[in-house]
């Protein structure tokens, strides 16, 4: 923007100048060269009395002291053919002043200035000088520069101002930038100072009035996800009380321990809705570890249904930079889809590998397969709440990885969970 008006303002002072000092250059020019002309004429008509009156030897004399004193040739024609002072031929000039015109005519040495003299006996005589190009041109280039530095300084002068208009206006809207690039970054306190023109001032105030309101939105998103997960501690409460009540013990401690899972997540949820500064750092956990966790937690399941589960991990530790809830949600989140959305006895596996020093998690099954448009969130194509594959997207992303859907040669489905190296 400083940019496009340094040449607006260029552009426009440049057609000025040149609007206002090229004619003042030719009429400096003019000038000179009639000043020049008006000079040599007077200096001539100082002879006409000389030449009307006096004899040959004192025109001669007077005339030599003239050609001394101002640099010009002058010539006196007589009517007898005779030429005295400067030699010269008769011009065109000269002989229209012997019919008794003086007049001035340009010539290719200058300007030449012819006088026609009354009064001497054989007719009129006439007075001849010629003014050359330098004393026509004396000065101007002189006066040209000076216009020519006029014109610069006045072209400076303008990019100046318009620099310093431009600052006025740039500096608002860059810290406008800044400030939307705050609130991008979630620092959602950040507000616009309103400076500049009215109409910046006002985009200052609709940016601000749009934080506010965006503040008040979360907080009133928060408060009701809160809400929502802080309901749900009662029927985990009576969940909890069911299991202790079982009289297999087995069945007991595996059921309480999914209660005890599920209960750390609704913690999780409420404290991540209640927070208000900064997004708390993203923890390490081991990827290993915690998949081999969650998939002996619905091996169980997929005994249950009749399901073939095949696990492949690599050596642990193997750290990935997201929490251990984190990637528990979004496992669990995979290998809920596969029991959602394949029939009973269908198998699947999970495989887990390193890659440039993180981690890839493939979970394969050989269902129908997904179908296309799923990968949106909420968005579902059965009975769902279409948060599933977003919830293991949102963890691959938070480790600087990310989430490939695929399928197998025969049909199926092939989910990559790309977690990044640790930071």
């Amino acid at each position: 923007m400083r940019r496009r008006l340094a040449l607006l303002v260029a552009a426009t002072t440049c057609l000025t100048v040149i609007a206002f000092l090229v004619p003042l250059a030719l009429l400096v020019r003019t000038v000179a060269e009639d000043r020049a002309t008006v000079r040599a004429t007077a200096d001539v008509q100082g002879l006409v009395p000389v030449v009307g009156t006096a004899d040959p030897a004192t025109v001669r004399l007077t005339v030599e002291q003239l050609v001394a004193e101002s640099g010009r040739p002058v010539s006196i024609f007589l009517p007898d053919g005779s030429v005295l002072g400067t030699p010269a031929a008769r011009t065109p000039a000269v002989a229209l002043a012997a019919r008794g015109q003086s007049l001035t005519a340009r010539t290719d040495d200058g300007r030449e200035v012819v006088i026609a003299v009354q009064g001497r006996p054989g007719g009129t005589t006439v007075i001849r000088t010629v003014v050359d190009e330098d004393e026509l041109t004396s000065g101007v280039t002189r006066s040209w520069l000076v216009l020519a530095g006029l014109g610069v300084l006045l072209l400076l002068l303008g990019l100046l101002v318009a620099d310093r208009l431009a600052r006025s206006l740039v500096r608002p809207i860059v810290a406008l930038s800044g400030v939307s690039h705050r609130l991008a970054n979630a620092e959602l306190t950040a507000r616009a100072a309103p400076t500049g023109p009215a109409e910046l001032r006002e985009v200052a105030g609709a940016l601000n009035h749009l934080a506010d309101r965006i503040q008040v939105l979360l907080r009133e998103e928060r408060e009701q996800v809160a809400d929502l997960s802080h309901r749900l501690r009662t029927p985990l409460t009576a969940l909890r009380l069911e299991a202790e009540s079982l009289r297999d013990p087995d069945d007991a401690a595996r059921i309480t321990a999914g209660v005890d899972a599920l209960e750390r997540t609704v913690t999780g949820l409420i404290r991540q809705a209640r927070w208000r500064a900064a997004p708390p750092r993203a923890g390490t956990c081991d990827a290993a570890e915690v998949v081999g966790e969650r998939v002996a937690f619905w091996s169980v399941l997929a005994e249950d249904t009749g399901r073939t589960v095949t696990l492949d991990l690599a050596d642990g530790p193997l750290p990935v930079p997201v929490a251990a809830d984190d990637l528990a949600a979004g496992v669990d989140a995979l290998l809920a889809n596969v029991f959602a959305h394949t029939p009973d006895g269908t198998a699947f596996r999970v495989r887990l590998t390193r890659q440039g020093g993180g981690a890839v998690l493939t979970v394969a099954d050989e269902g129908p397969g997904i179908p296309p448009g799923l990968v949106r969130r909420g968005v579902s194509g059965n009975d769902s709440t279409g948060l599933g594959l977003d919830i293991a997207r949102r963890a691959a992303q938070a480790s600087g990885g990310r989430l490939e859907l695929g399928g197998r040669v025969g049909g199926g489905a092939v989910v990559r969970l790309h977690l990044g190296p640790p930071r």
